[in-house]
């Protein structure tokens, strides 16, 4: 995980589709962790089920954090 990226949010991966869309539309492109899936397809049992992270470039941040909080999820 490149060290410039913070994770600003771990939901439902409905809430971050809706997160991101909302950041997207602000020139803002998180990155996107879903760790079931990826044990999934590793073979693996999923750890925590239909939970993804959101991570975003650091300068970001602030921002991010203002326009997850107007979505009021």
């Amino acid at each position: 995980m490149p060290q410039n990226l913070v994770k600003v949010y771990t939901g439902s991966s409905i809430n971050v589709l809706a997160i991101m869309n909302a950041l997207e539309s602000d020139n803002i492109y998180p990155l996107i962790k879903d760790r079931s899936e990826s044990a999934r397809l590793a073979g693996f049992g999923a750890t925590s089920i239909m939970q993804q992270e959101l991570f975003v470039p650091k300068e970001a941040e602030k921002k991010t954090l203002e326009i997850i909080r107007n979505l009021d999820l």
